[in-house]
């Protein structure tokens, strides 16, 4: 059944309550002599487990609203003709016509080693899903070129001004500085399989069993690589850029700032507050934090110097819980509180980094090499690239 907002309100009431629980707990385990504070370190664990669950929930619950709320798609007669010989292509095998079709329908051919491309209302889907399940897609900017690159100009500023009289002569000012950013360009890969027996099955909806198998493997390969990847037949991450502890006055186009703790694997409130006022004015507007969940459970237990604790659970429909009034991303790939980690990042994702797609995702049938499974060799090009340095900073756990 599909969700509703009562559905959304009762799960809000839920993290509300448990949250009530979680505090007066944990407030309980602060204050609890030795013998006690073992026992209540256990409750507040799983209250804390308790409270991202509920959190994850109403998260998913608003996204299903959304997706029910979302007009459908309006299939001229060529995209219809081009999705139907296509899932015809999925189940049987039979591509009679289906190259002219897809001339017809994307303004595109059969590429040269074969395969074809995804009709675009599940090629939309595909990246629909992708969005949702990649943390690095749901906070970043997205753009879809049709070229197997992407270039774009940045203005370095520096072209002076000056104040002078009424009659005072106006002598050239200087030049702004321009430069040139690239997208780092890799095809990712995928390859599920089904068996024949399972797609002559009319039942069986080939067609989401495709775009849900291949963006759950993309997904996961993306979203590393968005945050993590070193370039190398792959997209560039943000955190692969070159981190610098110099201000944004100083600090070279290209490098984040990045904010150490002074302690090894371990940080404060304060810290987080100064990584916030570290960024400058005009981003915070758009700023989220990100860290993988186990940074989370640490900073639902801190508390300013009044008491009150940073973290606050979103309690109405389409309000996320906060950090210090900022929302929060949780992405499994950034790294753990350790010693030298780049555990937190906060700042304007969207303007920070830009994920470039290939417009169109092709796909290969293959009934021949793992028999007697059918595989679906789907490929998309995809790249990332820093776009503005100056818009994201990020929390080093490192000594001095």
């Amino acid at each position: 059944m599909p969700a509703d907002i009562q559905d959304v309100k009762q799960v809000a009431e839920a993290l509300g309550a448990k949250f009530d629980e979680f505090k007066s707990s944990n407030d309980k385990r602060i204050e609890a002599i030795e013998a006690e504070k073992t026992k209540l370190a256990g409750t507040v664990e799983s209250l804390n487990e308790k409270l991202s669950e509920l959190d994850g929930l109403k998260s998913d619950l608003e996204k299903e609203i959304a997706a029910i709320k979302r007009p459908g798609a309006t299939d001229d007669k060529a995209v219809s003709e081009h999705k139907t010989a296509f899932l015809q292509f999925v189940r049987k095998g039979k591509d009679e016509g289906l190259g002219e079709l897809q001339a017809k329908a994307l303004q595109t051919t059969v590429d040269a080693d074969g395969g074809y491309a995804v009709p675009e209302e599940l090629d939309r889907s595909i990246l629909e899903l992708l969005r949702d399940e990649s943390p690095m897609r749901s906070v970043c900017n997205q753009i879809t070129v049709s070229t197997p690159d992407y270039k774009r100009l940045v203005n370095l500023g520096g072209a002076g001004s000056g104040w002078v009289g009424e009659t005072d002569a106006r002598p050239a000012t200087g030049t702004p500085t321009l430069a040139q950013i690239a997208a780092v360009m890799g095809e990712i890969y995928a390859n599920p399989q089904a068996t024949q027996t399972s797609l002559d099955d009319l039942f069986f909806d080939a067609e989401a069993w495709l775009t849900a198998e291949v963006a759950r493997e993309f997904a996961e390969k993306e979203g590393a690589a968005f945050l993590l990847g070193d370039g190398t037949n792959k997209p560039k991450g943000l955190l692969a850029y070159t981190l610098s502890t110099d201000g944004d006055a100083t600090r070279a186009f290209g490098e984040i700032q990045s904010i150490e703790t002074g302690t090894a694997g371990t940080f404060t409130s304060d810290q987080l507050i100064s990584l916030i006022y570290a960024l400058k004015k005009g981003y915070r507007a758009g700023a989220t934090w990100m860290m993988p969940t186990t940074t989370l459970f640490t900073v639902r237990t801190m508390k300013d110097s009044e008491g009150n604790y940073l973290w606050r659970p979103g309690l109405e429909q389409g309000a996320p819980s906060l950090l210090l009034g900022y929302g929060i991303t949780e992405n499994e790939d950034m790294p753990a509180a350790a010693a030298d980690a780049n555990g937190i990042i906060f700042g304007d994702f969207k303007r920070a980094y830009t994920i470039v797609d290939r417009i169109g995702t092709r796909v290969l049938r293959d009934p021949f090499t793992n028999k007697p499974n059918v595989g679906f060799y789907t490929t998309k090009r995809v790249g990332g690239m820093l776009v503005d340095s100056q818009a994201v900073k990020v929390l080093t756990m490192a000594a001095p």
